[in-house]
């Protein structure tokens, strides 16, 4: 009798491919970047399976695979001019090391702290301090203009609330793609978090991209009840996902790093 298990380990690595993705381009700042560490660490899979084989779930031995690539390679930015590596550099410098990586698996990819553990190898009772580190370090790194585009009142204040609360200015909200074509021109932001799908059935996508035809490179965070359709690795694509229903935990980070990443490319310190 044939055995399955080859094809279901790769069934499942295919089922979180698309959240490695969102993880490795958080860490690095961008698509381009971070899908190089996740096919590198496909292929690191394919040399030596047992890695992923002996966690507890394929998910855990997915990331445990992606950090030991991540640790090889010095967990470098992906900032390719001289000088904005030189301050992404100092930056990182500034930070307690893993503190970035234990806030993000945690926040956004959704770990406990045991698997956090697992999958960087320290102990689990270091996550939650590394956590606590990375939340008040990266807060203080840099603040900024913060635009919302999200047609549902309700969630759209509470963005705005979560944003206000770690220190930035929410320069204003809109609900179409009209809408936030003028309140950009109105007043630049610094940083958009944008809905997908807008009021009058409209594509934040759209509304971005209109946005920065007009005024330029920013980053960008997307929120949407479907990250998968967005972590294809296959088109450009956004650096910086969270998913509905999203928690103020998940909001502030994605704002953090996606913040961050920006004092080395667009906003001045």
């Amino acid at each position: 009798m044939t055995s399955t298990a080859p094809l279901d380990l790769s069934q499942a690595i295919a089922a979180e491919l698309p959240y490695l993705r969102r993880y490795a381009r958080a860490l690095t700042g961008s698509q381009h970047s971070g899908d190089a560490y996740a096919v590198a660490t496909l292929e690191s899979l394919l040399v030596d399976p047992a890695v992923i084989e002996a966690a507890a779930r394929p998910k855990v031995g997915l990331f445990h695979a992606f950090h030991l690539v991540w640790a090889s390679a010095g967990a470098p930015t992906s900032v390719e001019d001289e000088g904005l590596a030189a301050r992404a550099q100092a930056l990182m410098a500034d930070l307690t090391p893993n503190s970035r990586e234990a806030l993000l698996l945690h926040t956004i990819e959704g770990f406990e702290a045991a698997e956090i553990g697992a999958i960087m190898q320290v102990e689990p009772e270091e996550v939650g301090h590394l956590i606590a580190a990375a939340n008040r370090e990266m807060a203080a790194a840099v603040s900024g203009r913060v635009m919302v585009i999200e047609d549902e009142a309700i969630i759209a204040m509470d963005l705005a609330d979560i944003v206000a609360g770690i220190g930035h200015t929410v320069t204003g909200i809109a609900r179409t793609r009209a809408e936030a074509v003028t309140l950009a021109a109105k007043s630049r932001p610094d940083l958009i978090l944008s809905d997908i799908q807008l009021a009058d059935l409209s594509s934040g996508i759209d509304a971005v991209n209109d946005i920065l035809k007009e005024i330029g490179p920013l980053p960008v965070i997307f929120i949407t009840a479907f990250p998968e359709r967005l972590l294809t690795g296959e088109k450009p694509e956004p650096a910086f996902l969270i998913t509905k229903p999203f928690s103020e935990e998940q909001v502030r980070s994605a704002v953090s790093q996606a913040m961050f990443f920006a004092s080395t490319e667009t906003l001045v310190g």
